[in-house]
């Protein structure tokens, strides 16, 4: 039996990053893969010899990784439809490649969040490597991501003996010692060496969001549906002097009050959006 069966906190941490991963490519493209994961075994040796690697290591839980490990079919795709999506018209593998990893690198955030939730502090990403899982593997996990255009082959998610054994068994936070400040992140690396840039990034700012403001919900019957008229009054859930809340792709970013400027409505920020929120929106 996988231990990934058996440890409660392990299943939590991947259904969120697996919930991630989808999030990440619908903001970054038209497409949001169905993502699905269970226990399993690793690959075959001659499998993971041809699969892109990941270590990912965290800071606030010492000397414990998660390894990825996609096949190429996989990452080419997801990395070219982003970068299709950002207006490039021809995608090099090494691109794809490098967009891959910016994916990855957010939903690892994700997951660096769960871990926090697990063991009651801050948890956030190290520096990770390209670079295969260790013997040391605790529990593995067969993830399948499927596009509205293409089913590629499954990748895998290994979890270092020491994490899933910290995940069965969290420590208490009153015991945790205080944490240093964490690192800035790293780009991703290839056994020492820095990666092409990747012009993801510079794409991306060129992408047109949908940007809404919300002055309220309410939730009411069909049957008063029907009844709505010329000049019918529906009552929202917030006060007159409340924040309004700004969307940006259908995602809280922040709160503030309505002004007009020059004739036209327009909105003042008071303030930003925390994550948490902004996670919550995407739910």
């Amino acid at each position: 039996m996988s231990a990934l069966n058996v440890v409660e906190n392990a299943r939590t941490v991947v259904d969120q990053w697996a919930q991630s991963l989808g999030d990440v490519l619908a903001a970054m493209t038209d497409q949001r893969p169905e993502v699905e994961w269970h226990p399993g075994d690793g690959p075959a040796a001659d499998e993971a010899a041809e699969m892109l690697w990941w270590e990912q290591p965290f800071h606030g839980a010492p000397d414990l990784c998660v390894w990825i490990a996609a096949p190429t079919a996989l990452w080419e795709h997801a990395g070219s439809v982003t970068l299709l999506a950002a207006g490039l018209e021809t995608v090099a593998q090494a691109e794809a490649r490098n967009t891959w990893f910016e994916i990855l690198g957010q939903s690892l955030g994700v997951m660096a969040r769960s871990l926090g939730a697990v063991f009651g502090h801050e948890v956030t990403c190290d520096a990770g490597v390209e670079r295969p899982a260790l013997r040391e593997i605790g529990g593995w996990a067969v993830v399948t991501m499927r596009f509205p255009d293409a089913s590629p082959p499954p990748m895998h998610l290994a979890f270092g003996g020491r994490l899933l054994s910290a995940l069965a068994s969290p420590p208490r936070p009153e015991s945790e010692p205080a944490m240093a400040e964490p690192p800035e992140r790293a780009l991703p690396v290839e056994a020492g060496e820095p990666l092409p840039r990747s012009r993801t990034m510079d794409l991306l700012l060129d992408v047109d969001l949908p940007v809404s403001i919300s002055f309220g919900k309410t939730q009411i019957p069909l049957k008063d549906v029907l009844k709505l008229t010329t000049g019918s009054i529906v009552e929202l859930n917030r006060g007159v002097n409340d924040q309004v809340e700004v969307l940006v792709n259908q995602c809280l970013i922040a709160r503030g009050e309505v002004v007009v400027v020059e004739g036209n409505y327009g909105v003042r920020i008071l303030e930003l959006s925390s994550r948490q929120d902004r996670l919550r929106s995407l739910r």
